[in-house]
């Protein structure tokens, strides 16, 4: 049975469990063990994403990097030694493939979801077109972490394939791996879609 190659984030007070080969598959909590869990448990709403077949079997630890501020923010940041290994011309289609398929997926929940979300236990948590909004800056500014800046207010589709001109160039001012870019967007995404669906009911 094949593996599915995670590796984990560990911050002061979370640890991310992130999938190397299914951009935006990605959970986090407080220990190792339960942000395994948590991955695990998402495996089967993850797979409502993904347009090509999806069968993560068995988790395969390939490694562990030290978090940052940014982790305990509630971003995985960190880079690890597998993202100095450049992705052949096919795995990175098939990654911008998946990427892609993130878009998708938030823009189908998106368009089906109320103008105003539940609020947390405290009132907190902002709308969806707060989040919309949210969503498309943060990509804004990962753009220029990849080789390429984005002008305010470019229309999203333009500035999505912005990104990914900028992912498949190879741009050598970039000051993220591909990989890691790769999975820093979809990751983003996902975790607002999902966030979307749970504060739509």
């Amino acid at each position: 049975m094949a593996t599915s190659r995670v590796y984990l984030e560990e911050g002061a007070h979370c640890v991310f469990a992130t999938s190397l080969d299914w951009p935006g598959w990605c959970r986090r909590a407080r220990t190792a063990e339960l942000a395994l869990d948590a991955l695990d448990a998402y495996a089967a709403r993850y797979a409502e994403i993904v347009t090509i077949p999806f069968e993560p079997g068995p988790f395969d630890v390939v490694g562990t990097t030290k978090g940052n501020a940014t982790t305990d923010f509630g971003a995985p940041d960190a880079r690890g030694p597998w993202d100095e290994v450049a992705l052949t011309p096919t795995e990175l289609e098939r990654q911008i493939g998946v990427l892609q398929d993130c878009w998708n997926y938030f823009d189908v929940v998106v368009a089906n979801a109320p103008a105003t979300l539940r609020r947390g236990p405290r009132g907190g948590g902002r709308d969806r077109d707060a989040l919309v909004d949210h969503v498309r800056e943060a990509e804004r500014a990962y753009c220029s972490r990849v080789g390429f800046r984005v002008a305010p207010r470019t229309p999203w589709d333009e500035q999505r394939d912005v990104v990914l001109t900028t992912l498949r160039s190879n741009t050598p001012n970039a000051k993220w791996p591909v990989a890691y870019a790769i999975r820093r967007v979809a990751w983003h995404v996902v975790d607002h879609a999902w966030e979307i669906e749970d504060k739509s009911t």
